[in-house]
């Protein structure tokens, strides 16, 4: 099969959704100017640069109470500062409901009964107990092609690491067991890995 995005696909579903799997989620955490905290997950997210460490995620819809975007970007927009939290097996069931629409003056942390605590180099909360969180300042947001698609990219300034996920100096996947989106309404839960060597390390 092939298809032309523009014509469409013919199917009862966008296959694109899950050709570019897995995907890790960014559960992306800011705070309004007027102090409303706000907390939803994000599937087009990835870390992109190592020195200095930079990560970026993509909203592609919008809400009618914030003027052709969601939450999370109004709010990045206002304050230039974003945490992005990593999801373990045990959150799953948060990280979902955090994800309805709500509206912009409710608390999903408290809406989805999740623990927050301030970062410690930004004005914002982060999921508290977490296995990860990374803080960020924003470096710039892209316009993409498309009526609500913005790309957010952030220079991490503050990593949080739980301790008992530092096994012998190295931070340990297997302890937390990551959670990914596999397209659709299809998730995977890492549990299965292996360590490659590419040909210069040999």
């Amino acid at each position: 099969m092939y298809y032309d995005p523009s014509e469409g696909h013919g199917l009862p579903h966008n296959p694109f959704n899950a050709i570019v799997s897995p995907r890790p989620i960014g559960w992306v955490s800011t705070r309004s100017h007027d102090g409303i905290d706000n907390l939803a997950p994000y599937s087009f997210f990835n870390a992109v640069a190592y020195t200095p460490p930079q990560v970026m995620f993509s909203a592609t819809s919008s809400k009618a109470d914030q003027d052709g975007t969601k939450d999370t970007v109004a709010n990045i927009r206002e304050t230039g500062v974003f945490c992005v939290n990593i999801v373990s097996e045990q959150q799953i069931s948060a990280m979902n409901k955090s994800s309805q629409a709500l509206p912009k003056e409710i608390d999903e942390f408290e809406f989805s009964g999740i623990e927050k605590q301030e970062c410690t180099a930004i004005n914002c909360p982060l999921v508290a107990g977490g296995p990860a969180a990374l803080e960020c300042k924003l470096t710039e947001i892209i316009k993409l092609s498309g009526e609500a698609n913005f790309a957010v990219f952030g220079e991490v300034v503050g990593i949080h690491m739980r301790d008992d996920c530092i096994i012998n100096g190295r931070f340990e996947i297997n302890i937390y067991n990551p959670v990914s989106r596999l397209g659709y309404r299809d998730y995977a839960i890492i549990k299965d890995y292996f360590e490659l060597k590419r040909p210069d390390d040999i």
